[in-house]
């Protein structure tokens, strides 16, 4: 700040102005009674003063050591109050040294003590004493004062020396430099209350900051417990329709083989008794697939196909239990490299055609059914074609709205129309480099 800056100047020249003054009535001394003693006339002074003087050449010598020593006091920094008080007291005693070296004649030295512990003032609790101490010390220290109770010798007595005219030139000229030292310190003292009061008005403006940040914060942080239980909240209707999913997929998957090959008993149970085991051997298999599938979507983790065997080989046994189990033509072909995809992609696949194999024998009881995968530059290309009663006006139910949504989450698109049997062609963008391979 400004005020800072300006104090820490104003008291420099503070310090400045007294290292003048002092030199200056110190040297005007050592001229007179070297000017008293050169003319032979030091018994006529001694006779006006009260006390034996001080010999000349020490009065500058012992009066700038004592300040020097004062300004090295004023450099020490000290924050506790204890050691503030100490400081202080120390420093009020070479300034009384040093107005008795020059006959009590300036104490401007105690504005100067005053002006600097004034810098610790708004961080010690008892700035009040202190300001009320160094001011009475001050006042205590005038000469008019003192010399009603002690013998001290008037700097008019030095000035007799000089004619009456050079006398008052010399007495002006101390009296100038002392009412500038006590104009600085009012200068000082003025910067110093702005400085306090541009302090206040900083933390009340941080502190108004800090309360709207706290607002604004206790705001951010209601909206995100709001958020947070929305998302708690979709999490779970995400996991309900996840699992929902699941268990249609592999549920359904078993029942319409269980169901449809039970059909096939019933028709084949009179006239081949042989035939009629070997497909109830495949109905069970498909009925143990379906139960190991249901238990592993609850536990929301992949078909156990896909945990046991890669992609590929997945499609291709699903595929063959169907075939077993429903006496259901189905070809499949592959002209694509299956390797190199993601858990959610290979996920998706198999439930697509697993899911369209199951809704062409359960809706509409197709005997033949096509799927073939191909690639199309970065698209994987998923057909699934049957030879079944089809539709007009295609209802989309729980299979396709739910094939949809795993297409949808990784940008894939969904494509069917039931003329003609029923046809499905998923679209899911390939994320990763594949190399082209057939498969028949």
């Amino acid at each position: 700040m400004d005020e800072s800056r300006y104090s820490g100047y104003t008291l420099v020249v503070m310090k400045n102005l007294n290292l003048v003054t002092i030199l200056y009535i110190a040297f005007t001394m050592y001229k007179s009674l070297s000017g008293y003693v050169r003319e032979d006339s030091a018994l006529a002074f001694l006779s006006r003063v009260y006390q034996m003087p001080m010999a000349g050449w020490k009065v500058p010598v012992v009066a700038l050591g004592l300040y020097a020593s004062l300004l090295l006091l004023l450099v020490i920094q000290n924050e506790s109050s204890l050691g503030l008080f100490l400081k202080v007291c120390l420093e009020l005693g070479l300034s009384f040294c040093i107005s008795y070296v020059i006959g009590f004649s300036y104490t401007g030295t105690v504005l100067l003590i005053l002006a600097d512990a004034m810098r610790y003032f708004p961080k010690s609790k008892g700035r009040l004493p202190f300001a009320v101490f160094i001011s009475i010390f001050y006042l205590l220290t005038d000469y008019n004062l003192l010399s009603a109770y002690f013998k001290i010798t008037p700097i008019e007595a030095y000035l007799g020396y000089y004619q009456n005219e050079v006398g008052f030139l010399l007495l002006g000229i101390k009296n100038v430099l002392a009412s500038l030292n006590m104009l600085v310190f009012l200068v000082y003292i003025i910067l110093l209350v702005r400085l306090q009061f541009s302090e206040k008005e900083r933390v009340l403006a941080l502190n108004g900051q800090l309360n709207d940040a706290n607002e604004e914060l206790r705001q951010a942080n209601m909206q995100l417990e709001e958020y947070a239980k929305e998302s708690e909240k979709a999490a779970e209707t995400r996991e309900r329709n996840r699992l929902a999913r699941e268990i249609h997929d592999t549920l359904g998957h078993a029942l319409t083989g269980i169901i449809t090959g039970i059909e096939a008993c019933t028709a084949l149970m009179d006239v081949a008794p042989e035939a009629t085991k070997e497909q109830l051997k495949a109905i069970a298999e498909v009925a143990r697939q379906g139960i190991k599938d249901v238990r592993r979507s609850v536990k929301a983790l992949r078909p156990d196909a896909l945990e046991k065997m890669d992609l590929e080989k997945a499609l291709a046994q699903t595929i063959q239990e169907m075939r077993k189990a429903t006496n259901a033509e189905i070809s499949y072909q592959c002209t694509a490299d299956l390797n190199c995809l993601n858990e959610d992609e290979e996920n998706i696949i198999y439930r697509i055609v697993q899911e369209c194999i199951t809704n062409s024998i359960r809706h509409g009881k197709a005997r033949e059914i096509w799927v073939r995968i191909d690639r199309e530059y970065q698209l994987l290309k998923i057909c699934i074609r049957d030879n079944g009663i089809g539709c007009a006006e295609v209802k989309k139910g729980f299979g396709l709205h739910h094939m949809k949504e795993r297409l949808d989450l990784l940008g894939g698109s969904l494509a069917y129309h039931g003329e003609d049997g029923f046809t499905v062609e998923a679209k899911l963008p390939i994320r990763w480099g594949m190399e082209e391979k057939g498969h028949d």
